[in-house]
């Protein structure tokens, strides 16, 4: 440390940048590249060498999940231009249905949740998912809000689904566990406490806001069609990406593909669900280089944030703070233990989720093995940690899902935070410590 301050100083970076996480307009990749310079000269690093560095971070499993999130966007822009994603979402409603009120929240709950489950992404989904089912939902009185809170509670949980989400790669990569054993015992019972909160917060809010907002001209009938026939091309390329899908989930399952297995997965299926659906392989490579470059911003934020936690860790500050809670988180058993990491995560770091994810692990993961926490609690601990934060304040993501769904009353979305999805993930994690 530059002039021998004590290594519990070396968290500065990391406390400088949950304090810019929250700082209005401030982007996340500035933020990283401050407090990488700012842990860079603490650690007495040559700033000739941050090149070299970012160079060695390439290789990091953050850069890997950057690049995984990168061909998430690629496949989707893929699915939109075949038209598979609309497809799926114009099948899942008319199968299910929306002549009642509940059978309408059902309905986009359930599209909600397979789309981000496919693509991997929230925002995106529900991007392509809104103005199909807006007309739809709009016909039998449903609000604003009541699909604002929708698509925030019930869409994210298919990120905790899908074996090539972000969260579920990160995890995979941290715990060392296998993509069925993390769904079994983290990304399913997380999900299962959300579908349940957000059905019964969105039927509250429907009564709470009937009759007092609507879609406008959104929601009109001429604004949707109802009924909705694919074009041959398309039939072809949804049902060929469904079968590639399935079957690269089976084959990296058999074969324990860990998450590297992700990057081909994407390719394939962009690739196959392409040309099934009518564009030459060129046309798809366009098309994913369209998707990846609309995040190329958050690869290069991974890029960065591989080095900043390095330079934390080099300072001694992680051995130091765990010298120092040791006493205090240990007292409470591995259920205390559970319960006080999962609200750090929820409450006290802010960021991107997955550099979230590494910072609970890289802070709190020495205390595993003397509290005796399995690999299966450790990962829904940080499941329900870095996913959660989304719910505690209202940030980009709770703010996008309500301009998709045209909300403008923030009121709702905070009932489903502390109402049903806080505590009920909090509790799946108190319930846990006992079982797992």
């Amino acid at each position: 440390m530059i002039f021998n301050l004590p290594p519990i100083l070396g968290l500065f970076p990391l406390i400088l940048y949950i304090i810019l996480a929250f700082k209005k307009n401030m982007h996340p990749v500035v933020n990283v590249a401050v407090c990488v310079v700012v842990g860079a000269v603490m650690t007495r690093q040559s700033i000739g060498s941050l090149g070299a560095v970012i160079y060695e971070s390439m290789g990091s499993f953050l850069a890997l999940v950057g690049f995984i999130i990168m061909l998430g966007s690629g496949l989707g822009v893929v699915l939109r231009k075949t038209g598979v994603a609309e497809n799926i979402v114009h099948l899942l409603m008319q199968k299910i249905g929306v002549k009642t009120q509940k059978r309408a929240i059902i309905a986009t709950m359930v599209c909600s949740v397979v789309l981000v489950t496919l693509l991997g992404t929230l925002a995106g989904a529900n991007a392509i998912i809104a103005p199909i089912v807006i007309p739809l939902v709009a016909a039998v009185g449903l609000t604003p809000s009541t699909l604002a809170v929708i698509f925030q509670g019930a869409g994210q949980t298919g990120l905790f689904l899908s074996p090539f989400s972000p969260p579920m790669v990160t995890l995979m990569g941290i715990t060392g566990l296998s993509y069925p054993r993390i769904l079994l015992c983290a990304g399913l019972p997380v999900a299962v406490v959300m579908w349940i909160g957000t059905y019964l917060v969105a039927l509250r809010v429907q009564k709470q806001t009937a009759g007092t907002e609507d879609f406008g001209e959104e929601g009109s009938a001429s604004a949707g069609a109802q009924e909705v026939r694919p074009t041959k091309a398309t039939a072809a390329a949804t049902a060929a990406f469904i079968a590639v899908m399935l079957a690269m989930v089976v084959w990296g399952i058999a074969t324990k593909g860990g998450a590297s297995f992700v990057i081909l997965v994407m390719v394939i299926a962009a690739l196959v669900t392409g040309m099934v659906g009518g564009l030459s392989a060129g046309q798809v490579f366009d098309a994913i280089m369209e998707g990846c470059g609309r995040l190329f911003w958050l690869f290069f934020m991974f890029l960065l944030f591989a080095p900043f936690l390095n330079f934390v860790t080099e300072s001694g500050a992680f051995d130091a703070l765990v010298t120092l809670v040791e006493p205090y988180i240990t007292s409470g058993g591995k259920l205390g233990f559970s319960l006080i990491v999962t609200l750090i995560g929820v409450f006290g770091i802010n960021g991107a989720a997955v550099a979230q994810a590494m910072m609970i692990d890289t802070m709190f993961s020495p205390f595993l093995a003397d509290l005796g926490v399995s690999m299966e609690l450790w990962a829904m601990i940080v499941l329900v940690g870095h996913q959660i934060t989304s719910y505690a304040y209202p940030g980009l993501d709770m703010i996008g899902q309500m301009g998709l769904a045209h909300a403008k009353d923030i009121k709702p979305m905070m009932k489903l935070a502390y109402w049903a999805v806080i505590p009920g993930t909090v509790l799946a994690v108190a319930i846990a410590s006992f079982v797992l």
